[in-house]
């Protein structure tokens, strides 16, 4: 199991971290941003607006406490232990659409924000403060924890995020031994109308593949990492186990368990269907959420 986390590993720094490189100084960091160009900063930002879920989940880990949070007018949907962490915050408003006068009334002196949600605005953003940019919402689990690594270096902080990167590594090798290994498991959110699968390379299902367990593939046509899919689809690759995260008690499962398709289900005919909460599962991907989707898994999974 370490040679895999390990050889996990190293893939991680030679694919990821290579790309968003930075020159740390004591004045300050200087930081590629493919495709937005560099990123010069002066000094270490003091007053930091996240955008994005797993930038303040960056943020809690260092110990720093941002003035702004797109955090979609429901300060709820954050982590316990971010939100302890963080203490308290001048909401910006949604993720999808976050005040730009709101922001502005704040005076940061760092943005950070999502390649997906926020690169239509990013120059209206750079004109309020200097803007660090990555990917966030359709990132991959190492993707993720590059992303955080990349602001640790913004904030002059790298080598606190290495440790706390190396102390997650070893949190995740520990879950792991508590784990049925290369059992498959499927994740998706179930929604009122829709259920959404998460395909192998997606956050969680890399999270998920990271503790040695597997992820059925949703024969994707496109590049996304989540798919809708139907009960129909959802029996054709039959995963042994389902782990549904939900956002509120109706939703289309609820129809779906009315109709014989459902019980021909192995997760449905050998009772492991698991459902957790979509806040954690998906809206906050981060080092602190990884952690609590493994050790739920271990609580659904777990064995000795």
């Amino acid at each position: 199991m370490k040679a895999v986390f390990k050889h996990w590993i190293i893939r991680f720094w030679l694919i990821f971290a290579l790309p968003f490189c930075a020159v740390q100084a004591q004045a300050g960091a200087t930081i590629e941003m493919p495709g937005f160009g560099e990123l010069q900063l002066e000094g270490v930002p003091q007053r930091i607006v996240a955008l994005e879920y797993p930038f303040v989940d960056a943020l809690a880990t260092l110990g720093v406490k941002p003035v702004g949070v797109a955090d979609d007018n429901a300060p709820e949907r954050l982590l316990p232990e971010i939100r302890a962490s963080i203490g308290g915050w001048q909401s910006v408003g949604t993720r999808a659409q976050p005040s730009l006068e709101t922001i502005a009334a704040l005076k940061p002196d760092l943005i950070i924000a999502d390649i997906d949600r926020h690169g239509a605005v990013y120059a209206q953003l750079q004109k309020i403060a200097p803007t660090l940019i990555l990917p966030s919402r359709r990132a991959s689990y190492a993707e993720t924890l590059n992303s955080e690594l990349v602001i640790s270096r913004a904030l002059g902080k790298e080598q606190q995020m290495q440790t706390r990167l190396e102390a997650h590594q070893q949190t995740m090798e520990k879950f792991a031994t508590q784990l049925p290994q290369q059992t498959e498991i499927q994740f998706a959110v179930a929604t009122p109308k829709n259920l959404y699968a998460h395909a192998p390379d997606s956050f969680i299902g890399g999270l998920i593949r990271t503790l040695g367990l597997s992820v059925p593939s949703i024969n994707r046509s496109d590049s996304d990492e989540v798919r809708q899919i139907g009960l129909e689809q959802l029996l054709a690759f039959n995963p042994p186990h389902l782990v549904v995260g939900r956002y509120n008690d109706a939703n289309l499962l609820q129809q779906w368990q009315k109709q014989p398709l459902w019980q021909l289900l192995s997760a449905v005919q050998n009772n492991h269907v698991y459902p957790v909460d979509a806040n954690i599962w998906v809206r906050g991907p981060g080092i602190l959420a990884a952690e609590q989707m493994a050790a739920d898994l271990v609580s659904l999974l777990g064995q000795g």
